[in-house]
């Protein structure tokens, strides 16, 4: 069984759940996915798949690449992606869809967050920066960053501005509130990690939450 598969992220939107309340949900084009290449525990060491992005058109790739393609017997891919898979029966060439996820499964989705570029203290790290009234001279500094006489240094790990974002994120624990198989979709509640046709990695969630079950009420003593 495979764990994950590569989706698009399409956009954010809402649907209204049985009760009528609005749910925000983000729209995933999930796959189809073809198994390019199946890892095993005795040659490679650890069991998983090495799956490809179906898109309109096959890749433009080099020989090398195209004979590893062509062993599976698939056309070329523009992204490929390793997850891990359990048990025997998935092969090079199996078709990975969104309906390997059900109504109500937790996943985890990884994806590159939306890059910032250089930013200042306040921005990349949520300082809250000095007095704003007039003269202060002092409102969006990061304040000091060490002593001069000891230990005459500046620490490692001190924050300080920097480019920010544009980082591998992995959010856990997301809800699969729709599966549309017909198109591939797959309706996540909540927001997933980086822009509009930005690729993603969805797969079944590694620590998922205990749901709490509702307890039946205990009656109540005569008195």
């Amino acid at each position: 069984m495979v764990t994950g598969i590569i989706g698009k992220k399409v956009g954010m939107t809402q649907i209204f759940d049985a009760t009528g309340a609005a749910v925000p949900v983000t729209v995933i084009k999930a796959g189809p996915c073809v198994v390019v290449q199946r890892k095993t525990a005795t040659v490679d060491g650890y069991d998983a798949v090495q799956l490809g992005l179906v898109e309109g058109k096959p890749a433009k790739v080099n020989r090398p690449l195209g004979g590893h393609f062509k062993k599976a017997n698939v056309p070329p891919a523009r992204l490929v992606r390793e997850v891990a898979a359990e048990g025997d029966d998935v092969v090079a060439g199996t078709e990975v869809v969104a309906s390997m996820f059900q109504d109500g499964e937790l996943v985890d989705v990884t994806g590159t967050s939306r890059g910032h570029g250089f930013q200042g203290v306040m921005k990349r790290h949520g300082f809250a920066g000095g007095a704003a009234s007039h003269g202060s001279m002092f409102h969006r500094a990061p304040g000091s960053i060490g002593a001069s006489s000891f230990p005459s240094r500046v620490l490692k790990g001190m924050r300080a501005p920097g480019r920010m974002g544009a980082d591998r994120v992995t959010v856990h624990n997301l809800k699969v509130v729709r599966v549309d198989a017909e198109k591939h979709l797959l309706l996540v509640r909540g927001a997933v990690p980086g822009a509009r046709n930005g690729y993603v990695l969805i797969r079944k969630a590694v620590k998922p939450k205990r749901v709490a079950e509702p307890q039946a009420e205990k009656p109540k003593g005569k008195r």
